[in-house]
């Protein structure tokens, strides 16, 4: 009896030896998962691609997004035969931060077509869309902004406009007073923004035209 149960455990121990070791093949490998902070699962994972080592870099378009601040400004529109401020925001282009920009882009505000809510409100403009702004010439005083209308020839309102917003801005004001001429030979002039000129536009400004020396 000793031998046949000797003879019939000896398979037995064979298969349990090979399934020790294959138990312990999937401990061990359990254990280094556990190890590696990876939980173990059944289901099959992609985790993509290995993430690079090279260091984020900003795209070549934002460069040029940043370049162009954008900034609010203030200009007056007529409302109620009154002057009125307005905020808009404009994008100025950093590289070009000069006087002559800044003039170019209160007049184009002025002379765009009130948003709808503020022509709901009664607003409007009476700055023309063909009035341009450039640069004095040689001999006028510092600060000149020359128009390609003559100023005194402008709607009163239209004058009333321009030069009050450009008042606001200290970047364009001279001596206390915005200095405008026109494509002709007449002397350029200093215009005042007072409180008359808010509430009566269409008679103070050529009024508070200042003779230059």
């Amino acid at each position: 009896m000793r031998r046949s149960d000797r003879a019939y455990g000896a398979p037995r121990t064979g298969r349990a030896r090979r399934t020790g070791r294959v138990l312990a093949a999937v401990l061990a490998g359990v254990a280094l998962a556990a190890g590696c902070g990876i939980r173990s699962t059944s289901v099959p994972v992609d985790a993509g691609a290995a993430p690079s080592r090279v260091p984020c870099r900003t795209p070549a378009h934002d460069v040029t997004a940043q370049a162009l601040e954008e900034i609010e400004v203030q200009v007056y529109l007529v409302c109620a035969s009154q002057l009125v401020i307005v905020n808009r925001s404009v994008r100025l282009d950093a590289a070009e931060p000069d006087r002559i920009r800044v003039a170019r882009v209160l007049l184009d505000e002025l002379q765009k077509e009130p948003e709808a809510d503020e022509r709901q409100a009664g607003f409007s403009t009476d700055v023309p869309a063909g009035l341009r702004v450039s640069a004095g010439r040689g001999g006028d005083p510092a600060g000149t902004l020359r128009l390609n209308e003559q100023p005194e020839d402008l709607p009163a309102e239209t004058l009333a406009q321009l030069v009050c917003s450009y008042a606001d801005s200290g970047t364009l004001v001279t001596g206390g007073t915005v200095v405008l001429g026109g494509p002709g030979n007449y002397p350029p002039r200093g215009y005042l923004c007072t409180s008359e000129t808010k509430t009566r536009p269409g008679d103070v400004p050529t009024l508070g035209a200042l003779e230059l020396p």
